[in-house]
């Protein structure tokens, strides 16, 4: 009951008129990011965060989280119309839905993917509901050296799940830990990695490195490409509504993506990747029509986009309940409460319930907004896919100058931001994942403060970290994390040999 009384008073804040516009703005701009190919919500945060600093808290947090769930809804149009997704999660939705779109079902497609977006949303908001409080409860009995434990579970994960390398993955988290020592030690006064530079001194800024990774080096990725497949785009031919018997193909799939999807997110090392492909292969094993599948089979679009949206609603609750990031998006929105001095965890439920329950109350109407918006409007969103790259990304590089110049108007950020544009595309061509370099930017200094703190208290002894139960599981298990892709690599080396 206390959740339910918390999400009323959420409800109160996110209906306010500012926080509905903000919303608003919000779902669109991400269904229009998802829309355009390599342009997600992570991209779009990152060059937000600049030109939001001096808004509202609450409103920059929930138009955040509305471009976070219409950058999942608008990247099934591309996947279905071009066979091309506009997110990583919208892989398994491409492989039923563009073969429905080219045998002239596109409009049912779209549909299912809507539909079951918004349904699976709004079963996974309600688990926030329920679940966020319950964890709330367990972080606050958490020492320093359990915290310190729990950043090392999530920067392996994290590191481990992005990208197709554990070593390039943790090489990306080196980075960005190396950059979190830039500045002044908070315990000592020293000056650490400054090399005498006086605006160093307060260290890298969160936005500046993730416009320039994101943002500078995506537009300078694409400009490399000289040479690139041209996709094709199926025209949506017919009703966009769907028959009886697609509703009853398709619910079931829904529920069964939204089953995979938010318990999945929810964990540090989740993802939309892993439930969505789940989702697929479910569903074409537990189908009626298992000749249809390879060929436009609805429930391989359904499921699959139940399993993408319910899984972003999951990587919130780590990011709210205990502030760990399991995604490029939810770094993103880490970024965002930190520029307003807020920590999301367990003490933010406490000291801020009105920000956090109305930004949870917020998905609620977000998800409303978009089922509403994107099955009339599935011809505008079409038609961004015309716009030539030369003027979107040159667009994408004016804005992120402009929004860092508005943020911190010196020299040294412009050169970092370009300088983090080098190194984001040199990233994406020997294909190193970004995110991990913000996430270690991040967490890496409450980390380091969590460690210090916990052997301050057992005055230098190591033992420290590892008398606690949960701290001793949970470094148990960051070894896990470390060793089991490596060994699975392996194996399957060991098994390809053997055959």
């Amino acid at each position: 009951m206390d959740a339910l009384a918390a999400l009323t008073q959420g409800l109160a804040v996110a209906l306010q008129p500012m926080n509905l516009l903000f919303a608003l703005i919000g779902v669109l701009l991400g269904t229009a990011v998802g829309v355009l190919p390599g342009i997600g919500p992570a991209l779009t945060v990152a060059l937000l965060l600049p030109i939001t600093f001096k808004l509202d808290p609450a409103g920059s947090l929930i138009m955040f989280a509305g471009i976070y769930y219409g950058g999942m809804y608008g990247g099934s149009t591309t996947a279905i119309l071009i066979n091309t997704p506009g997110e990583s999660a919208s892989l398994a939705t491409a492989i039923e839905g563009n073969k429905m779109a080219k045998a002239g079902r596109g409009g049912p497609a779209l549909a299912t993917a809507a539909i079951g977006s918004f349904a699976a949303g709004t079963l996974a908001t309600i688990g926030i509901v329920f679940l966020a409080p319950w964890l709330v409860r367990i972080a606050v009995q958490f020492g320093p050296e359990d915290y310190f434990a729990l950043m090392c579970v999530a920067f392996i994960t994290v590191s481990a799940t992005f990208g197709n390398s554990p070593v390039r993955g943790l090489t990306s988290l080196f980075i960005g830990l190396t950059l979190g020592l830039v500045g002044i030690d908070r315990l000592t006064g020293q000056a650490r990695l400054g090399f005498g530079v006086p605006e160093l001194l307060d260290g890298v800024e969160i936005t500046t490195l993730a416009v320039g990774l994101f943002a500078v080096g995506e537009a300078l990725y694409v400009a490399s490409r000289r040479l690139h497949h041209q996709e094709t785009l199926e025209p949506v031919r017919g009703s966009l509504w769907m028959t009886l018997d697609d509703w009853r193909r398709s619910w079931k799939p829904w529920l069964r993506g939204a089953l995979f999807g938010f318990p999945i997110g929810a964990l540090p090392a989740g993802g939309a990747e892993i439930p969505t492909f789940l989702s697929y292969a479910t569903e074409r094993r537990l189908s009626k029509h298992p000749e249809e599948f390879g060929k436009g089979a609805i429930e391989g679009v359904a499921g699959p986009e139940a399993a993408n949206n319910a899984s972003a609603a999951g990587t919130l609750v780590p990011l709210l309940t205990l502030g760990l990031p399991t995604s490029a998006t939810a770094a993103m929105m880490l970024a965002g409460f930190q520029q307003y001095g807020l920590n999301p965890g367990p003490l933010l439920f406490a000291e801020r319930p009105d920000l956090v329950w109305g930004l949870i109350a917020s998905l609620f109407i977000a998800n409303a907004m978009l089922l509403v918006l994107n099955l009339p409007l599935v011809g505008v969103w079409v038609r961004l896919l015309a716009i030539p790259q030369p003027w979107l990304y040159a667009g994408i590089l004016v804005f992120a100058t402009m929004g860092t110049i508005a943020a911190k108007p010196q020299v040294i950020e412009l050169t970092m931001l370009a300088a983090f544009g080098v190194l984001g595309f040199l990233m994406r061509r020997f294909d190193y994942p970004i995110a991990p370099v913000v996430i270690g930017l991040i967490l890496g200094p409450v980390a380091e403060s969590q460690l210090r703190r916990a052997l301050s208290i057992s005055l230098g002894d190591p033992l420290a970290l590892v008398q606690s139960p949960i701290s001793a599981t949970l470094l148990a298990l960051a070894v896990v994390a470390l060793i089991a892709p490596f060994t699975l690599r392996g194996l399957a080396r060991f098994k390809a040999d053997a055959d």
